[in-house]
Order: C-alpha cells, then sequence, then structure tokens
C-alpha cells in the first residue's frame, strides 16, 4: 500500500432512489462502525441519503459497496460520490434526522 493510500481520507456521498423509510441510515452506520469509520448518516430533504466518513481508503472502498448495495429494501439508483483529505473532525458514527446541512 503506497504512503498515500495509508492516510486517513474523506469520502462524501449521496444516494439517490428509494432509499429512505428502508433503514438505509442504519445500514451505513452498521458498516461504517464494522469498518472503523467515523463520520455521520442522514436523510435529506429531497429523499436522498448523505453520508459522509473518513478512515483509510480502503475501509472507505468497502463502505461504498455497502452504500451501493444498500439493505434489502432499498432502491439504490445512484451515488454521487466526492473524494478530500480528511478533516479529523468526528468522534464515532452518528444517524442524524432530518435533513442535515454538513459539519
Amino acid at each position: 500500500m503506497s504512503p498515500a493510500a495509508a492516510e486517513p481520507q474523506r469520502l462524501e456521498a449521496v444516494i439517490y432512489g428509494s432509499v429512505q423509510g428502508v433503514g438505509f441510515r442504519f445500514h451505513a452506520a452498521r458498516a461504517a462502525t464494522r469498518l472503523g469509520i467515523e463520520g455521520w448518516v442522514a436523510n435529506e430533504a429531497g429523499g436522498t441519503v448523505r453520508a459522509v466518513g473518513e478512515a483509510d481508503r480502503a475501509a472507505l472502498e468497502l463502505w461504498l459497496q455497502e452504500l451501493r448495495a444498500g439493505p434489502s429494501g432499498a432502491d439504490v439508483r445512484r451515488v454521487d460520490v466526492v473524494w478530500s483529505s480528511a478533516t479529523g473532525a468526528f468522534d464515532g458514527f452518528s444517524v442524524r434526522s432530518g435533513a442535515h446541512s454538513g459539519d
């Protein structure tokens, strides 16, 4: 693994489809906790789910697979992803309620 790949990174994902009311946030949170990712997940007003996580790139790539799959009741149609450097702003992982404007 390259030194850059070992440095913490930040993944911001917006998940589109039938993703609210199906346990998506809790699915994302369980996967994040299992993978050692810190951050949050929240429903957005437009019917999407926003997920933000920080960890090493390998853990975030696995989490992204979980986000793309979703829980059994979800129908994920698209996931928009932005990668950046980690901020170190999080302590654990949280499920946020309602529409959330960010950090």
